[in-house]
């Protein structure tokens, strides 16, 4: 009974989170400081092969058939996928990730990291139909959904005001390190 306590005790946490978002406090050494976008602050130890990309604004008409990218949808009232964000991933970047899995931008949110093979223009945006190793999707993107690429970056990006995704894990004593940051440039804030 006080094991079935236990396993009922941890299932009901939330779960660990993989990533932080939010807005670079300050760098100390090998430390960043997140004050993340629900208001925490979060230190950050970067590993020593830590990799830092840039993250840029393109146009909806970047997205090209073949490009393989990444998007955050949410189901409309209607059932469709609608597009929260794509990232376009530069040629070096294809495969990453590739599939389909919930995700924690926003309720109800999954990611899907596919190859564009079919294009529909619309008055009010674009459908396309991506496809997967296991599978394929149907995405309507807004003319107001924000579309984004990479672009190389390095750790003098890591300042005071950058907006920031950092993909983490935990460390036995409640801190979380980090081997992978997107900045935002120009001021962007990484839409993903």
């Amino acid at each position: 009974m006080v094991a079935g306590s236990v396993f009922a005790a941890i299932a009901q946490q939330s779960p660990t989170p993989t990533r932080v978002r939010g807005t670079i406090e300050g760098v100390d050494g090998d430390v960043i400081t997140v004050k993340s976008r629900s208001g925490e602050d979060v230190k950050l130890h970067m590993t020593s092969d830590m990799k830092v990309v840039g993250i840029i604004k393109i146009s909806l008409a970047d997205i090209k058939l073949g490009s393989f990218i990444g998007t955050t949808t949410v189901p409309g009232p209607d059932g469709k996928q609608n597009a929260v964000e794509v990232h376009v991933f530069p040629e070096n970047m294809r495969g990453t990730g590739e599939g389909s899995r919930p995700y924690d931008l926003k309720p109800n949110s999954t990611m899907t990291n596919a190859t564009v093979a079919e294009q529909v223009a619309g008055n009010d945006g674009q459908t396309l139909m991506i496809k997967y190793k296991d599978g394929e999707k149907k995405v309507t993107i807004g003319p107001d959904t924000p579309v984004v690429t990479y672009v190389p970056g390095d750790k003098a990006d890591l300042k005071a005001g950058a907006k920031i995704i950092a993909f983490i894990k935990p460390l036995a004593d409640g801190s979380f390190e980090t081997n992978r940051i997107s900045v935002g440039r120009d001021g962007l804030t990484p839409p993903m």
